[in-house]
């Protein structure tokens, strides 16, 4: 078999198409077909390129032997050997696999995809990238289970700008525990706080604690709703006021709120 036949089976058999290989190689799509016509042939750097890529060494690639023997520049008979590098046009994909994914892959370029991702675009079950989306990410916007972005994320614990998720942490935080400038959620915290049991500068809620206040039970400084209480009271006056009108309301809210409402204060 030539070298032209084999760099063609190899590529066929990844299911690449000639752009594919030169974008993995650095070359256009023109001389690759060129290669695999055998009217030009690849230099010393782009057949390492290739060994490392189709994981199998020069000889095997070039002539199915042992060495790989050149001529020209260097003498007859001399054996070649390349360092194999561990990346290829700043792409790394291990061999070993995890649910038919790659263990780790890497893409300085572009998209990555597997257990252990990183990328412009990544996707795992750990991910990082410019986009990552997976169950633990890391990226300018994420989306996944655990998720830390610069700009936005979404999952089911969530630190960005713009998060969301049960546990949601941000300037603008929106999710069932949600804490932030701007925080929308069951339990919320932040200067504007809007939800069922909210606590800010500015606060609605059916339970709201803030320097405006405003809810079925509102506790601040100029508030608005059914109970409108102010400063001083203590926690077992505030305790008793919400079991007497909101008797459903979860114990550990009721305790987490009246000692607030008993150490807050109002400038």
């Amino acid at each position: 078999m030539t070298f032209a036949e084999k760099l063609t089976e190899l590529r066929k058999q990844r299911g690449w198409s000639q752009e594919e290989l030169g974008e993995r190689l650095g070359v256009t799509r023109q001389t690759v077909s060129k290669w695999e016509l055998g009217s030009t042939t690849p230099e010393m750097e782009k057949l390492a390129a290739m060994g490392e890529l189709f994981g199998i060494t020069l000889d095997e690639l070039v002539r199915g032997g042992e060495s790989y023997t050149v001529t020209g520049d260097v003498p007859e008979q001399k054996v070649v050997v390349v360092k194999r590098s561990r990346f290829v046009n700043g792409e790394f994909k291990s061999e070993k696999k995890v649910l038919g994914k790659p263990l780790v892959h890497i893409n300085l370029k572009g998209k990555a995809n597997g257990f252990f991702a990183i990328g412009l675009m990544a996707r795992g079950f750990f991910a990082i990238g410019l986009l990552s989306m997976g169950v633990f990410t890391i990226g300018l916007l994420s989306i996944g289970v655990v998720v830390l972005g610069a700009l936005g994320g979404l999952g089911i614990a969530a630190h960005a700008m713009i998060a969301a998720g049960v546990f949601a942490f941000g300037a603008v935080a929106a999710g069932v525990f949600s804490f932030g400038a701007v925080s929308f959620g069951w339990l919320s915290y932040g200067a504007v706080s809007m939800g069922t049991y909210t606590i800010g500068a500015l606060s609605k809620g059916t339970i709201a604690i803030g320097a405006n206040a405003s809810g079925i039970i509102a506790l601040g400084k100029d508030t608005a709703g059914e109970i409108q209480l102010h400063l001083p009271i203590t926690a077992d006056e505030f305790r008793s006021i919400v079991e007497s009108r909101l008797p459903n309301t979860p114990k550990f809210i009721t305790e987490l709120f009246s000692m607030f409402a008993e150490s807050v204060e109002f400038g």
